[in-house]
């Protein structure tokens, strides 16, 4: 599920989700997004936008799934 989804969710079923608040989530996306304005812009885009990074590592550590088919329900190979 992709940003523009989960941010449709209520504040329980994203939490339910997620295992975080929104409050917590947006306080991650904020010190990632500084982390990476510090980073030197070499290397190709990414292909997912850092909320969906974020989201992606949080189904990762929640649900234990392997990197092929959290890469195949994220379009990634």
């Amino acid at each position: 599920m992709k940003i523009e989804k989960a941010k449709q969710l209520t504040a329980r079923k994203f939490k339910r989700m997620t295992g975080v608040s929104r409050k917590t989530f947006d306080f991650m996306v904020d010190v990632v997004k500084a982390d990476e304005k510090k980073k030197k812009k070499s290397g190709r885009r990414p292909k997912l936008i850092i909320e969906d990074q974020i989201l992606m590592v949080i189904q990762y550590w929640r649900e234990y799934r392997t990197y092929y088919h959290i890469g195949l329900d994220w379009g990634l190979s």
